[in-house]
């Protein structure tokens, strides 16, 4: 794992912090429920639990390093149509909604029109230190998960005894979310389940003088809220943090950003962490997120995160 230390950087302020770190997340051989094989050609090749896929990777600029013939082994292709939608080309019939598990809890995994599963494997690493951040706080800990998806990082720190708040503007990415946690004995009763606007939800919890130990935000590129509100990513995040800032506690463990939006890069997320930073000291952590193939030598960026942690990481 890249690591590559910067003192000082700008990052000092009235909190006293003074250090920021730049590092990367590989996700190699580590889950025997997921497997990254190869890239090239703007497609990308991995294995879901025993479901073998082939989809878009437009960052993969570099020729594939597995053979054709390793690729034809995938039992679905995701193909884009010109109009923005897409397509699922299957090998051998349509495949149902299948398992996928990490660390004891169970993930469903299904093929929607937009090319995603259910699961973006390169957050693993984060879900793993949500985990081990909840789980060596000694006093109960509240987490606000916004933009929360299908549950992967809520159910993470639900694990490490956080008590959740998970919100997302899809109802039916809720009700995902809240089913693959039905398989998870361990996390009942831990996890709010919320359909809601971040922008309205985190607006209306300041009011209420409510207050979170944690926050983790995977902020689309572009979305509409649950009564229609637009979400833009360049116009609307800075001004969400500044108000997730305020509603951290006075004992905090964390913030986490993270984005796949194209062009938005480690120091991008670092700069938008600063204020935090500089308010209340601590240390910054920012990098991409990188999967690695034990079959290739292409290394694939898959977006990009910065924590902040109010000491040690």
């Amino acid at each position: 794992m890249g690591q590559q230390t910067e003192q000082g950087a700008g990052c000092g302020g009235a909190g006293g912090g003074k250090e920021s770190v730049l590092l990367d997340l590989e996700l190699g051989a580590q889950w025997p429920g997921y497997a990254y094989l190869d890239s090239g050609d703007g497609r990308r090749l991995e294995r879901f639990g025993t479901v073998l896929l082939d989809r878009p990777a437009p960052q993969a600029l570099w020729p594939r390093g597995l053979s054709p013939a390793r690729w034809a082994e995938a039992d679905a292709r995701y193909l884009r149509r010109p109009d923005g939608g897409g397509d699922w080309i299957f090998a051998q019939g349509e495949l149902p909604p299948w398992t996928v598990a990490w660390e004891g809890i169970r993930f469903e995994a299904k093929l929607t029109g937009f090319g995603h599963l259910g699961l973006f494997p390169e957050q693993m690493p984060n879900w793993q230190w949500l985990q081990e951040r909840f789980a060596r706080r000694e006093a109960p800990s509240a987490l606000l998960n916004l933009f929360a998806y299908t549950g992967a990082a809520s159910l993470a720190a639900a694990h490490g005894g956080a008590a959740v708040t998970h919100l997302d503007a899809v109802k039916g990415v809720v009700q995902w979310a809240s089913d693959n946690a039905r398989s998870d004995p361990a996390v009942e009763g831990r996890v709010r389940w919320i359909v809601d606007d971040a922008s309205r939800f985190v607006a209306r919890e300041l009011r209420r003088g409510r207050r979170y130990d944690g926050i983790v935000l995977d902020p689309p590129t572009f979305g509409r809220g649950s009564q229609g509100q637009v979400w833009k990513l360049e116009e609307d995040l800075a001004r969400l943090l500044a108000e997730c800032f305020l509603l951290l506690s006075e004992d905090p463990e964390l913030l986490l950003l993270s984005t796949h939006t194209p062009g938005v890069t480690p120091a991008v997320l670092r700069n938008l962490l600063r204020p935090l930073h500089q308010a209340r000291g601590g240390l910054l952590q920012a990098g991409e997120m990188l999967l690695v193939s034990r079959e290739s030598p292409h290394v694939l960026p898959s977006g990009a995160y910065c924590r902040w942690t109010p000491g040690a990481p």
